[in-house]
């Protein structure tokens, strides 16, 4: 609900701070007091179009600030304020605030933090419907009657959006199955020889590395293969270094009975003998393990040659050809079992389709129900107010199958028809502005409690007419604003007497300076506006009995 607005800068008005309540309040005054003005700055907090020209004479910048209620955590303005990463304290109001410069530029703040003109629009739609003569949104706007007929009829929309969602699901499932298929088989020759390929060749993981270090190894044995050769013929030759010990240790000890210091000279060259034999046998295992083979030298450069050229030819590291392999084989396995599975994806789409068409082709019926129920509510209100000659009736109409949505399989829109044998056309389409406007309030009346923003205002709907008709008017706005809060901008007695509340918005002067102003009327003062409204300029003692038993009545 709109509590308060304050205004500052705006063409004619100075500063304007006025304050809201619940249920139905009136706007009147003469004719170019500033009526559309207060309108338009309200329409500027919402998200229309900031025109430099609504800057006051002189000022470099005009502002507006609309303050609401916090709105409820269901609520529509909630969601957007959450989506949009706007901060909403508990309990505190929802303050928009838009600002104009006379060069043109303009600012938007939602509770002070910076917002795009976009998002205030779509804030502005979501807690205000401004109905007035040349109103292009809500009811007018047919991509919303759909929504509003499913509302007034309760129907049963999420059914469908879920249906809608699988459906969507499983066909996507399908497209990637198929996709997938059909990218492996058009692979197949290549599959099939890469996996003849590695599977011939069989690498191995760590295979690389094993490779490596064994030429590593046989590379140095290469190397030192005459060194050791060398070294044993040394150690072991017939002149060798152990032959000549043994042969020093036999003699020393022949000798070593008949002189005691000879006995520690034999015990160390036994050691010597001993430590020998060691390296002997330590040098064999030594040349054994360093062997050189030229023939599996060459094995294993070949094999490295390969590995690493088929690791180069797959884009993998030559530990990754095993597993490559491995997923290789299940894609072409794929191929094989792809057909059996795209077969069970079909017939899950079209499972899937069926039951969204059974669950559209409900709420479709559900919709014609409403339809009708919603027509004969308008068309009840539509004698009283001088609409007798018209027709209303809901276009429930199918859908071309490409068109189908979340939605459901319909086309609603509300059209009218204003004249006995005329045919029927878009709601939009009138061309009476206070027409359109009765037409606005007689579905707002059946849509009532319904959904839809929670402050509705109507510039003049009470335009052309008068007497009974204006009555009418008065009597449908205030059982609307049972559930609503309304601002009406009116010209009609019989429709100010039905406010809760009742302003009086006047244009001064002090010769050099116009100024628009507002003002909260009290009883008395009410009860001369609705004379003055009577009889005009001269209010006279008939015109304000009058106004006391329209008040009286109200």
């Amino acid at each position: 609900m709109l509590t308060s607005l304050a205004i500052r800068n705006v063409v004619l008005i100075e500063a304007l701070d006025l304050e809201f309540g619940a249920g139905l309040s009136v706007l009147t005054g003469e004719t170019g007091a500033g009526k559309s003005i207060l309108l338009d700055s309200l329409g500027l907090a919402l998200g229309a179009r900031a025109d430099s020209g609504l800057v006051r004479a002189g000022e470099h910048q005009a502002s507006v600030i609309a303050a609401f209620n916090p709105p409820a955590p269901d609520h529509p303005a909630a969601a957007l304020l959450a989506e949009n990463g706007i901060d909403m304290e508990p309990g505190e109001p929802l303050l928009i605030r838009r600002m104009v410069k006379a060069d043109g530029g303009s600012r938007a703040f939602i509770n002070d933090q910076p917002c795009s003109a976009a998002l205030l629009r779509d804030l502005g739609a979501s807690l205000v419907e401004i109905h007035g003569q040349h109103d292009d949104r809500g009811l007018l706007n047919p991509r919303g009657h759909r929504a509003m007929l499913d509302t007034y009829g309760r129907c049963d929309a999420a059914a469908v959006a879920k249906a809608h969602a699988d459906w969507r699901a499983a066909a996507n499932a399908l497209i990637q199955a198929r996709e997938s298929v059909d990218s492996a088989a058009r692979d197949r020759d290549y599959l099939t020889h890469a996996i003849e390929e590695l599977r011939a060749f069989a690498p191995q993981a760590g295979e690389e590395a094993t490779l490596a270090e064994e030429r590593a190894a046989m590379q140095r044995g290469a190397r030192l293969t005459d060194d050791l050769a060398t070294i044993s013929e040394c150690l072991t030759g017939s002149d060798g270094g152990l032959a000549l010990l043994r042969q020093a240790a036999r003699r020393l000890d022949r000798i070593a009975g008949e002189e005691p210091l000879l006995a520690a000279v034999l015990e160390s060259l036994d050691r010597a003998v001993v430590e020998a034999g060691e390296a002997e046998d330590r040098l064999a295992e030594a040349a054994e393990t360093l062997s050189f083979d030229p023939a599996r030298l060459d094995a294993i450069e070949t094999r490295l040659f390969d590995l690493r050229g088929l690791a180069r030819k797959h884009q993998v590291q030559p530990d990754d050809l095993a597993a490559l392999r491995d997923d290789m084989a299940e894609r072409l396995a794929a191929i094989e079992g792809g057909e059996e599975h795209i077969a069970a994806l079909e017939k899950a789409v079209t499972a899937k389709a069926d039951a969204y068409r059974s669950a559209a082709q409900a709420l479709s019926a559900e919709r014609q129900l409403a339809a009708g129920r919603l027509d004969a509510a308008v068309a009840g209100e539509l004698a009283p107010l001088k609409l007798d000659a018209a027709r209303f009736r809901t276009v429930v109409a199918p859908l071309d199958e490409g068109q189908w949505s979340a939605q459901g399989m319909d086309r609603v829109e509300f059209e009218i028809s204003t004249n006995p044998g005329a045919p029927f056309a878009p709601l939009a389409k009138i061309a009476s502005g206070g027409e359109l406007s009765r037409f606005i309030l007689a579905l707002k009346v059946a849509l009532a409690e319904r959904g839809g923003a929670d402050t509705l205002i109507f510039d003049e709907i009470d335009r052309g007419v008068g007497g009974a008709v204006a009555d009418a008017i008065g009597e449908r706005l205030s059982r609307l604003a049972q559930s609503n809060q309304i601002l009406v901008v009116t010209h009609s007695p019989q429709v100010a007497a039905r406010g809760a509340g009742h302003m009086l918005i006047a244009k001064s002067s002090d010769g050099t300076v116009t100024r628009t102003g507002v003002h909260a009327l009290d009883d008395t003062e009410r009860r001369e506006e609705i004379a003055r409204m009577l009889s005009g300029a001269e209010i006279t003692a008939e015109a304000r009995a009058q106004a006391e038993r329209l008040l009286e009545r109200a």
